[in-house]
């Protein structure tokens, strides 16, 4: 197993599948190359300042390190997003919600699909619609 470095290949998984746990989000995408399984950890400044976030890093790892990498699907790329309850749930809870995530039915979130971050539709008309025609 290797670790994701790149941000391109962060914004990649990010526009993947998605499983939200109270302590997680496991992002993931399915590649094209026959590469072994790759993995990477972020958590945004919002839960926390530097040793708090490092903390719940910390603890991801250790989570993926005590998963057996048989519930990984090979020629994948995955992303463990921390959330703040990180700090403070329990890590055995936490491993059983990282063994569930792995397992569950991924909810497809891309871009373009129903459900997904793509832009909103505009409810009211532009200044162009509201113009009389010729």
């Amino acid at each position: 197993m290797d670790r994701l470095r790149q941000r391109a290949d962060f914004l990649a998984v990010a526009n993947g599948a998605r499983v939200n746990s109270p302590a997680f989000v496991l992002q993931s995408r399915l590649r094209d190359d026959l590469g072994p399984v790759r993995i990477g950890f972020t958590v945004t400044k919002k839960n926390g300042n530097a040793p708090e976030r490092n903390r719940i890093r910390r603890r991801l790892r250790e989570l993926v390190k005590r998963l057996d990498p048989v519930s990984m699907q090979p020629h994948h790329d995955y992303v463990l997003v921390g959330r703040r309850d990180a700090l403070s749930r329990d890590f055995t809870t936490m491993l059983d919600d990282l063994r569930i995530a792995f397992t569950k039915p991924a909810r497809h979130t891309a871009k373009g699909q129903v459900g997904g971050r793509g832009p909103k539709p505009n409810p009211r008309p532009g200044p162009a619609a509201s113009r009389k025609p010729d």
